[in-house]
């Protein structure tokens, strides 16, 4: 992934350049290309200065075309998969930042949970030797309220 993080793409007279990372079908792309040029017509991305003199140059020169709009469609659909696969990388390392963080967070809870049940321990510990004093005192005073009398 860094390789292709690191890939750049550059322009030239017979590659196209990714503008916008959408879907890419080269299928359909080299379909409509075959019917124009069994049509007879020129598409758009086959512009090509030599015009050929002879029948069997046009032969050739349809298939060059036809390969170089080849050329086009798979450099598109690659560059496709290249911005996919950036993004996919962008999504992963936000997805690691994201489980780092409750990571972290989830430790920070279980150490606070640890010291409130300890804490809870003590109180209830203190509580209980509370409740015997009491205790011991409610008895000691029932004594005296019968020393008294």
């Amino acid at each position: 992934s860094s390789k292709i993080r690191n890939l750049e793409i550059q322009s030239g007279d017979d590659v196209a350049v990714l503008e916008d990372c959408t879907d890419f079908s080269l299928g359909k792309t080299i379909s409509k290309i075959e019917e124009k040029l069994e049509k007879g017509d020129s598409p758009d991305c086959l512009h090509n200065d030599v015009i050929p003199s002879v029948g069997n140059e046009i032969e050739a020169e349809a298939q060059i075309r036809f390969l170089k709009a080849q050329l086009r469609v798979m450099q598109e659909e690659l560059d496709g998969v290249v911005c996919e696969c950036r993004k996919k990388d962008d999504e992963n390392q936000n997805l690691k930042s994201q489980l780092k963080d409750t990571e972290e967070e989830n430790t920070r809870l279980q150490r606070t949970i640890r010291m409130q049940h300890s804490q809870t321990e003590k109180y209830k510990m203190l509580s209980q030797e509370a409740n015997s004093k009491s205790e011991g005192l409610q008895q000691e005073v029932i004594a005296l309220g019968k020393v008294l009398q």
